[in-house]
């Protein structure tokens, strides 16, 4: 595919192949081209959601196909082998010649991706360690051992040498590190606090989602605690601040486990249900304030680890952000114990 912009739209499908796998199906179909595209290329390519048919993107490799249908796959732009320096701000919590623990805002990607190829914290911390960063694996990046979402904010740690590296990733593998954040889910957990048992995997549905799998999985352990209660002005309750510490760190793992409780965060557009406000009795700001928030309300509130060289304990802890705050208050002035 000369111009990875623009999609490849292949002919229709021809009656003999009807009931083919699609990945397979597009891989004989493109076999030939400018390009040559493997079948694991083409299943990672569809799992990402690069392949239409009739406007409908379309995420299952298994997906049978039918005679006429036509398919549109488009190759995501590539990302530089090596990211670049970008002068993007920082709020810096601790830093030495071994690590760096920044305050991640909601909005910033971690590491660079296809649809994310720049201005991210990788960019932003090439550019702010710039001669101190002796490299990773012989080359002058950041090693990021840990990640979270894109509007997820909070702490992250990133080692500036491979020593450092090295030990901070046997740490998270060992889960001997602490890690809590803060989420605002809709109802409130009964019980108020536990743990929540299950193995993440993805969504068999839906690829582009995780689920609590019985099959394939990774096991996951979320430890909660309800720290606040929000009611409206009946005395119903609207939603909860709950406390999250990590026993184990998947994917979407907060998520999916709130979700799967009944009790998905606030914002969330992935695996929040969506929930009528008419059923509520609140004032217009803290209306206004739920439908405005854009983003999941998760926060990387603690982060908490011995240090990779001389194994000293550091323990960061950061507030919630300003449109996170923001929520709470303006849900906090609504009656807070039912009548």
């Amino acid at each position: 595919m000369p111009d990875p912009s623009s999609p490849q739209i292949l002919p229709p499908v021809p009656p003999e192949a009807a009931g083919e796998r699609l990945d397979r199906y597009l891989a004989t179909a493109l076999a030939g081209g400018a390009e040559d595209f493997s079948r694991s290329r083409l299943k990672n390519l569809i799992l990402d959601g690069h392949v239409r048919e009739g406007g409908v993107t379309i995420t299952d490799p298994s997906r049978k196909i039918k005679p006429g249908e036509v398919y549109a796959v488009t190759q995501p732009a590539a990302v530089a082998a090596e990211p670049q320096a970008q002068a993007i701000p920082l709020t810096i919590v601790y830093e030495d010649d071994q690590l760096i623990v920044v305050d991640k805002p909601a909005g910033l990607v971690v590491h660079p991706a296809p649809g994310n190829p720049e201005r991210t914290l990788v960019n932003a911390l090439l550019h702010h360690c710039g001669d101190s960063l002796s490299g990773i694996g012989g080359v002058k990046r950041p090693g990021i051992v840990h990640r979270i979402d894109k509007d997820t904010s909070g702490l992250v740690v990133a080692a500036k040498t491979d020593r450092a590296h090295h030990a901070l990733a046997a740490l998270f593998a060992d889960h001997d590190i602490e890690r809590s954040y803060d989420a605002l889910v809709w109802g409130h957990p009964n019980p108020l606090q536990g743990t929540i048992e299950g193995a993440i995997g993805r969504d068999p549905k839906d690829r582009k989602r995780m689920a609590i799998v019985t099959r394939g999985g990774k096991p996951a352990v979320t430890h909660y605690a309800t720290t606040k209660l929000l009611f409206d002005g009946k005395g119903q309750p609207v939603c909860a601040l709950v406390r999250c510490t990590l026993e184990t760190g998947r994917t979407h793992q907060i998520r999916v486990h709130m979700t799967s409780k009944g009790h998905p965060l606030i914002g969330d557009q992935t695996y929040g249900r969506s929930r009528s406000l008419q059923r509520f009795q609140l004032g217009d700001p803290a209306r206004a304030a739920l439908a405005g928030f854009r983003r999941q309300a998760l926060h990387a509130a603690t982060l908490g680890f011995r240090h990779p060289v001389g194994g000293r304990a550091l323990r960061f802890e950061s507030p919630l952000p300003g449109d996170f705050a923001a929520l709470l208050q303006a849900l906090s002035s609504q009656r807070n114990t039912p009548r």
